[in-house]
């Protein structure tokens, strides 16, 4: 079977499940399964992001969940300004997601630029730390917005509203959000394929090749990283009407770690095994929670244990058809 054809298959047999997993749950009566699968969906839409640049393109980027919360904080507060009747620079404001939305994603698309194009001077652990810092100065930011919380993080009155959506309905919620992952699942495996995600893959493999065949590797990089700064401001953003509240946590380096260990047990380079590895972290923390609450005691040997007798993850193996790249 080749490659095209496992991850046609796998992508089905997922959309196939998540698409009949809530009307499951509705059926088994238990309330918080619909809330806990939305809650996969996003994440996964996270974290296929963050793989487009760790698995295709070698960039640790250990700050990403600093997209996560501008996405989710430029809905929140322009949504506060508009119930609470202010005006923001003399604009009145409005709830509407087709408008809010693509502000957020243009705030994480910018901030991915300035810090994506400082960071990308740097290689290895300097890359690493460079994105931890800036993810951090972020939070701290963040915490000391007073008016917007602080610490104690943001409410948000109401979801927002679209044209024949109610985003206050659980179930349109969660379709709208698996919708909108499987369009970015399908936008990322088409960059991936075209002549730049090519390039990009080149790059990870030996930059001084690409460079002696007249390369420049900052746009590339730079392209890539911006792109997945947006589908993780997305992932922000649908979470912050999921949950109808931010908090300067949602930037922490502890989520950045929880998105790089997800992408790490579903396969690096898949963009479908990030999604089951976001499903198989979210079950796996919801089982530990009722059992203890140290259930990080128990998580952390586990994905430790994964990383290293099954390098390549949940489905790394099966859609690269037992390649190690």
């Amino acid at each position: 079977m080749s490659k095209f054809d496992r991850f046609t298959l796998t992508g089905i047999v997922m959309l196939v499940l998540l698409i009949v997993a809530p009307f499951v749950v509705a059926q088994t009566g238990w309330h918080g399964g619909l809330p806990l699968l939305t809650r996969i969906v996003i994440y996964a839409l996270a974290v296929v992001s963050l793989d487009l640049i760790i698995g295709y393109g070698a960039l640790v980027s250990f700050g990403h969940a600093m997209f996560f919360s501008v996405g989710g904080y430029v809905v929140a507060v322009l949504a506060y300004h508009t119930n609470m009747g202010d005006t923001i620079f003399g604009w009145e404001g409005t709830n509407s997601a087709l408008i809010l939305w693509p502000l957020a994603l243009l705030a994480c698309a910018l901030l991915g630029l300035v810090i994506g194009y400082l960071a990308l001077k740097t290689r290895g652990v300097q890359f690493i730390m460079i994105t931890l810092a800036f993810a951090q100065m972020v939070y701290f930011i963040l915490v000391s917005l007073q008016y917007y919380g602080g610490d104690d993080g943001l409410m948000m009155d109401m979801r927002n509203t679209m044209p024949g959506i109610d985003l206050d309905d659980p179930f349109a919620f969660y379709y709208l959000a698996l919708g909108l992952l499987v369009l970015w699942v399908l936008f990322c495996r088409f960059i991936v394929n075209s002549r730049f995600g090519m390039v990009f893959q080149g790059l990870r493999q030996s930059e001084r090749r690409a460079v002696n065949l007249g390369v420049n590797p900052l746009p590339f990089r730079l392209a890539a990283f911006v792109i997945s700064a947006v589908g993780t401001g997305l992932a922000g953003v649908l979470w912050a009407n999921y949950a109808e509240f931010v908090t300067p946590d949602m930037a922490t380096w502890a989520k950045s770690g929880e998105f790089m260990a997800i992408v790490t047990l579903g396969g690096l380079g898949t963009l479908l095994g990030p999604i089951a590895g976001a499903a198989a972290f979210i079950g796996l923390e919801q089982i530990l929670t009722i059992w203890t609450e140290h259930w990080m005691i128990v998580m952390g040997p586990i994905l430790v244990l994964i990383a290293l007798f099954g390098q390549q993850g949940m489905l790394g193996r099966f859609l690269k058809g037992g390649r190690h790249d």
